[in-house]
């Protein structure tokens, strides 16, 4: 029998958090089961940072962004303490035993899959809900969220309209997804930007540049750009192309692997140069080009009527598992059903967007530059 649960935030905040909260909280007690809320993550947990979540917590915070938890980007195995990392699924699973619960319920994005696969592997019960703007988590058709950040990104592509047509101006805005560009792709066909970059798609600058003399010979004397921060050019992928072979022709073993590992690391740090791209296409267009970093603005604020839905529908469903005894799973949505998918199957797992994806379709049929 079902008697004590616990829920925990990890990775970035997302707005629908509390929403998803409330819901397991308030399932939780129609079944009389105690929900134990841990502060701050897994370094939280490990250090026995919790609340017990009775009905007062769950007042009035379904329209509130964050969470009541808190959060941060530590893993069980990797939680930072003075500096380093150490190892603390021990403690988190002495913990998780002291306050005898039934099972853990992990709320975030990739780092969240991850970190419930390396408790499953120490013993306990888990179940995961995919919540992070980014809507990478394969196997979900959506994850909690990312409605009310792509929301938050077309608004702001909305405004920043005006100013490039004022000025007569390039106008670039960076949008958060740093492995995907689901957030990049969906906010800039809202917002109708002119050219929309992401990470799946590396970007050719002098396509760029004959997208924007094209809308200039038609009269158009301003452009609006959506880059992912994870978006990479065409030149940057040939270059570390080339570098990988010319470094396999030339060392074997250990040497090879540590010279990948090196130029993959370098090549992450070359995608999302933004200013780098605003530089280029102004001395290719001389157009005065402009950047605007959305960053943190992405997570904030009140979560959209669909988030608020979607947490509410996986987080009673979340609960319904635990009480079937249906552990080690992630409850996702596929085609507007419910289910619980195995958390082997996502984590360490990226969502990238397909290259014959409808919302690509659908760019380049209104006239979209996807910088290819």
């Amino acid at each position: 029998m079902i008697k004590r649960i616990g829920v925990l935030t990890t990775g970035g905040d997302s707005p629908g958090t509390n929403a998803v909260i409330r819901a397991i909280g308030k399932s939780s007690q129609s079944q009389g089961i105690q929900l134990i809320g841990f502060q701050d993550g897994f370094s939280g947990m490990a250090d026995d940072h919790f609340l017990e979540l009775e009905s007062s917590y769950f007042s009035g915070i379904i329209t509130k962004g964050g969470t009541l938890l808190g959060t941060n980007r530590d893993l069980p195995n990797k939680v930072l303490v003075d500096g380093n990392c150490v190892d603390l699924t021990a403690e988190i699973v002495n913990i998780y035993n002291k306050h005898e619960l039934n099972c853990l319920i992990c709320l975030g994005g990739g780092g969240a899959q991850e970190s419930a696969r390396i408790l499953m592997e120490a013993g306990l019960n888990m179940i995961t809900i995919p919540v992070t703007i980014d809507n990478d988590i394969p196997h979900t058709d959506a994850s909690v969220g990312f409605d009310s950040a792509m929301q938050t990104a077309a608004e702001a592509i909305d405004r920043l309209h005006s100013t490039a047509i004022s000025h007569h101006r390039i106008i670039i805005v960076e949008i958060m997804g740093r492995e995907t560009g689901w957030l990049t792709l969906g906010a800039g066909i809202a917002g109708g930007a002119d050219v929309i970059l992401i990470p799946e798609i590396p970007y050719d600058f002098k396509k760029i540049s004959e997208a924007i003399f094209q809308r200039s010979r038609s009269g158009k004397r301003f452009s609006l750009i959506a880059v992912s921060e994870g978006a990479i050019s065409l030149d940057s992928v040939l270059f570390f192309q080339k570098a990988r072979k010319t470094s396999e022709r030339l060392h074997t073993g250990q040497a090879e692997n540590e010279i990948a590992q090196k130029l993959e690391l370098i090549e992450k740090k070359a995608a999302g140069d933004t200013l780098h791209l605003a530089h280029q296409l102004e001395k290719m267009t001389s157009l005065v080009t402009r950047v605007t970093i959305l960053g943190y603005v992405q997570r904030g604020g009140t979560p959209s009527a669909r988030d608020r839905l979607l947490a509410t529908r996986l987080g009673t469903a979340c609960v319904n598992f635990i009480i079937q005894g249906n552990f080690g799973v992630m409850t996702a949505i596929s085609e507007g059903k419910i289910e619980a998918v195995p958390i082997a199957d996502v984590a360490g797992k990226v969502k990238s967007i397909p290259l014959d994806h409808a919302w690509l379709h659908a760019a380049r049929q209104v006239g979209t530059c996807l910088g290819n």
